[in-house]
């Protein structure tokens, strides 16, 4: 807002399109839904002001961070009676923060060249830019970013053990598609046992959104902690067993014990991709597969208990 005694800005519908980055369609489509107030109307021509200015990039703000209109709506008819976004923009604040204490780093060129033993490869640095392990700096070809400076170790190690780098990517969609379906099993129960009273089909109130952020703090490492905990002890019992194959020859191979690989139609594949992504096909695939074996062995239960 103009301090007392400056002059009002004021905007015409192309000036306000451009300051805000919205298009011209995109203002009268939300003044249209009532999402934008009213322009003042002086002759013949609609004059905004600084307040449209401000609403258009709080809209913009909410779309990023994954409200729909609809929802945006309401929490703008909340703003407006007073009732305020505080609580609810801290809940969305807590849910965008950092995940971990790990802190971004940066390593230029030459280092990653080094870490990854000393041969330039185009083609493993632009898969690590595209999985988002290497992030390129604006204006600075020979420096990334780093979201995960562990991430990229537990790759330069593997690599000095002898892994190649297409099957360190490789390996990484996996892991990615299978971890992708851990969070979501724990957002889906969380949701269900410990938020769905705070966040209905409705904006939550200064004092749900604000207890439902600190309920977010609490309960952030539990994911982590939860993978942790079973990781080492599936780690723990099939290194046991993979070892004690290795050292007793004379121990048979259980059927089963070992993964089996199936071929599916490369039209499988694609439409499995097309529907998930393709770092998440392989936790698909399994999912569907594991479902349709649990609904047949009900369909099994059910039909062996009619018969008696």
């Amino acid at each position: 807002m103009p301090a007392p005694g400056e002059p009002r800005v004021e905007y015409r519908i192309e000036d306000l399109a451009h300051h805000s980055g919205a298009t011209v369609r995109t203002i009268r489509a939300y003044q249209d839904r009532g999402l934008l107030p009213r322009p003042e109307r002086r002759g013949r021509s609609n004059v905004y002001g600084d307040a449209h200015l401000a609403r258009l990039r709080q809209i913009a703000d909410l779309l990023d961070r994954g409200y729909t209109l609809a929802s945006i709506k309401e929490l703008l008819e909340a703003w407006d009676a007073g009732r305020g976004l505080g609580g609810v923009l801290g809940l969305v604040a807590e849910v965008d923060g950092p995940w971990t204490d790990e802190k971004a780093d940066r390593i230029t060129r030459a280092e990653l060249i080094e870490a990854f033993g000393g041969v330039p490869d185009l083609a493993a640095v632009a898969d690590a830019v595209a999985l988002g392990v290497l992030e390129p700096l604006p204006g600075n070809d020979d420096e990334f970013l780093v979201p995960s400076p562990q991430e990229l170790a537990v790759a330069a190690e593997l690599h000095a053990a002898g892994v190649p780098l297409s099957a360190i990517s490789g390996h990484l969609r996996e892991l990615r598609g299978q971890v992708e379906h851990i969070a979501a099993r724990f957002l889906e129960f969380t949701n269900e046992y410990v938020f769905a009273r705070y966040l209905g089909d409705h904006p939550p109130t200064e004092a749900d959104a604000a207890e439902a952020a600190s309920l977010i703090r609490r309960l952030r490492p539990l994911a982590q902690k939860s993978v942790d905990a079973e990781l080492a002890r599936a780690m723990r019992m099939l290194a046991t067993r993979n070892l004690r194959r290795h050292l007793v020859a004379e121990e048979p191979l259980r059927p089963g014990d070992e993964p089996e690989y199936v071929g599916l139609p490369a039209d499988t594949m694609r439409a499995v991709q097309e529907l998930v992504g393709r770092e998440n096909a392989a936790a698909f695939i399994a999912a569907a597969t594991e479902r349709e074996v649990q609904s047949r062995t009900l369909d099994t239960l059910a039909s062996n208990h009619s018969k008696k």
